[in-house]
């Protein structure tokens, strides 16, 4: 029996939490992927486990997807998995200490986003002008906080090529606005 998802298989898993969900970065739907990936794999060894998780990496990098979001996100996501891989003497108890700390791991990173939001939105302060280049999700979230917190700032967004994803001011506008309203 194939112990390892299909190439296609991890391909539709991640390109749809992307496409579902707007919301998600390449980096945290790569990470949901490794984790599906984990929970479905039926690997007997952590050698046979840990080619398989370094196949759906190389799955997910030859998507359509930002290559560096996907490598950074599965990088910083297995290094903090692999750990288990000391603390255990059977491959079952690794397994499953791999997925609770996967599952504490991106529970972590979902709450991260408005945390550092948060924090940065004390340094928007009333008249500032915020530059921003291309697209980030914590940024937008920073100045949302700093809007719902009475802050008048102006915005400018830089243009990035090559896939013009700093062509959100009007979004972001759109977005600061219903904040506050």
């Amino acid at each position: 029996m194939d112990s390892k998802m299909k190439k296609k298989e991890i391909e539709e898993v991640f390109g749809g939490i992307l496409e579902k969900e707007q919301d998600v970065s390449a980096g945290m739907a790569a990470i949901r992927t490794l984790l599906t990936v984990l929970e479905h794999d039926t690997s007997e060894t952590v050698q046979e486990l840990d080619s398989n998780l370094q196949a759906a990496v190389d799955a997910m990098k030859n998507t359509d997807y930002p290559v560096t979001a996907v490598a950074s996100g599965c990088e910083l996501f297995l290094r903090f998995i692999t750990l288990a891989k000391l603390d255990t003497k059977t491959f079952g108890e690794c397994k499953s200490i791999m997925l609770h700390r996967g599952q504490l791991f991106l529970k972590k990173l979902m709450e991260a986003r408005g945390k550092v939001a948060k924090l940065a939105s004390s340094f928007i302060v009333d008249g500032s002008r915020v530059l921003i280049h291309s697209k980030s999700r914590v940024v937008l979230h920073a100045m949302k906080e700093a809007a719902r917190a009475n802050k008048r700032f102006e915005v400018y967004v830089t243009m990035s090529s090559p896939d013009n994803s700093g062509y959100v001011c009007k979004e972001y506008r759109d977005q600061i606005v219903a904040t506050i309203l």
